[in-house]
């Protein structure tokens, strides 16, 4: 049976930790593997707007040695027009994997379970695991080195009831990071999710915090991190949303309160003035260019782990 990458917790530590060693070996030298090579197709499905997920997943597929076949999910209407099983069989005898960026987990998790070939997460509304592997990735490169990664603190602060929340909960726990996740009431990650961040987290070393206090989040952090307030489907209540979470835009001086020579995240697209203002994302301490580059690493180096323990 194939190995798939739904969530982020389908790696398990030492998993996780070989991921990221290959992510760094392709920054250093993007062609150091190619298990594509063929070349292999990869079906890379798209339900929702995309800019750094299609350009990372093409461009590394290609270097991988593989051909891209991106299938415009609004023309191809998957679970409408055909159904997710019915999909994936077609794909499953042609490509070699299937990267697929959609609205509700179950309908990955429907693929996965038919799927002859690997399945890969390129966004729900509930996971993002792929952008947490480019972001540890990150916080490695700039707060020295993989070796350095377990026991550092990140703070996620802003809309803490999202994917991207869910996913830094267990994957930033998967790699020993102590985490807090900081939002108003109302907007604060699901009881599940917490819950099993904090059982992975008793097993690394790392830590899980759920609080409403920006201070108390950012409070000697490593990494402090932020996301879009109104995520994809959320726009019909903007207004209430930017409402409930300005007190938690991320400023210069929510940043004076973590440590000195901590850094800035933000998987973008970014809203300055909204969750960020300008002179952070813009200043010293962002590394948002190098994140949004990392993504291209992280997911050659998961598409090449889950092509290899198959």
């Amino acid at each position: 049976m194939p190995r798939h990458f739904l969530r982020d917790d389908d790696l398990a530590p030492h998993e996780q930790r070989d991921v990221l060693e290959l992510a760094v070996a392709f920054r250093e030298d993007r062609f150091v593997r190619t298990p594509l090579s063929g070349p292999q197709g990869v079906a890379v499905l798209f339900d929702k707007p995309t800019l750094r997920t299609q350009v990372s997943f093409a461009t590394g597929i290609a270097e991988l040695g593989g051909f891209p076949l991106t299938v415009d999910g609004r023309l191809a209407q998957v679970g409408v027009r055909e159904s997710v099983a019915d999909v994936t069989r077609v794909l499953d005898r042609q490509v070699a994997a299937i990267v697929w960026r959609t609205f509700g987990q179950e309908r990955l998790e429907e693929m996965a379970a038919v799927s002859r070939v690997p399945v890969v997460n390129a966004l729900t509304d509930q996971f993002h695991p792929c952008q947490i592997l480019a972001d540890l990735a990150t916080i490695a490169q700039h707060r020295g080195g993989l070796g350095a990664l377990a026991g550092q603190r990140l703070a996620y602060v802003g809309d803490a009831a999202n994917n991207m929340a869910a996913s830094y909960l267990l994957g930033g726990t998967t790699a020993g990071l102590h985490v807090a996740v900081c939002g108003p009431a109302g907007y604060l990650p699901a009881d599940d999710v917490v819950a099993r961040a904090r059982e992975i987290a008793a097993a690394t070393g790392g830590s899980v915090e759920v609080t409403t206090d920006v201070d108390a989040a950012v409070g000697g952090a490593d990494a402090v991190v932020t996301d879009t307030w109104v995520s994809m489907g959320d726009e019909d209540t903007a207004a209430q949303r930017v409402a409930d979470l300005l007190p938690y835009q991320i400023t210069a001086e929510v940043m004076a309160g973590a440590k000195g020579d901590a850094v800035f995240l933000h998987c973008l697209p970014a809203y300055r003035g909204k969750e960020v203002a300008a002179d952070v994302i813009d200043g010293p301490r962002s590394v948002v260019w190098d994140e949004a580059e990392n993504r291209l690493h992280a997911q050659k180096a998961v598409l090449t782990f889950l092509l290899e323990h198959r």
